[in-house]
């Protein structure tokens, strides 16, 4: 239990200046932690839930997986290289390899992809980010495709992301209808003087 509680307070010292990208810049810190809670629904593992804990400090953050493999041991350092994307590569790129490498992840990493994803997307819904409704549909597309390419991980924690994804998809929807509805017809006169 040590463990979870050092990756807890590690990982929110490493995300301590850090900020959801949403209107009210919620705490990034709570993004990690929610992963780990939701992982924690289904699985015990020590190591999984510090590695949930921990998923994003190597890629977001100054911390390396060779000081994450000191401080927390292989296995977590491993389990959060699963799940880090290489920051070198073009957007675009690292998007389509997280598609095409999630097959071949650890029923560990499955998880936390799983649980990454979910969250995520709930924020959609809870604390949107300053997206488009386009951009936010396109992401959870996007987010969809990396579900559907883990296969099998977890029924509870699969149920979790079509929940999360519903809502999200209904609050996009509900923003594209208001933003239409918004729109005031042209008058006939303007019309008229166009022609």
């Amino acid at each position: 239990m040590t463990t979870i509680y050092d990756a807890i307070t590690f990982a929110a010292h490493a995300h301590r200046n850090q900020r959801r990208k949403n209107a009210d810049a919620i705490p990034y810190i709570n993004h990690p932690l929610s992963v780990m809670r939701r992982v924690s629904q289904v699985c015990s593992d020590p190591d999984i839930l510090s590695a949930a804990v921990l998923h994003d400090v190597v890629e977001d953050c100054n911390v390396t997986s060779l000081e994450l493999e000191k401080r927390f041991g292989a296995k977590v350092a491993r389990y959060v290289d699963e799940v880090t994307d290489n920051k070198s590569l073009p957007k675009l790129e690292r998007k389509r390899l997280q598609i095409v490498n999630a097959p071949g992840k650890s029923h560990g990493g499955k998880l936390i992809k799983l649980a990454d994803k979910t969250d995520n997307i709930y924020s959609i819904y809870e604390a949107p980010p300053l997206w488009t409704p386009s951009r936010q549909l396109k992401y959870i597309d996007w987010c969809t495709e990396v579900v559907v390419a883990l296969g099998p991980v977890d029924l509870a924690l699969m149920e979790q992301f079509e929940f999360a994804r519903n809502l999200a998809l209904s609050k996009v929807d509900a923003q594209v209808k208001a933003e239409m509805e918004s729109v005031t017809p042209m008058d006939d006169e303007f019309v008229l003087d166009e022609c």
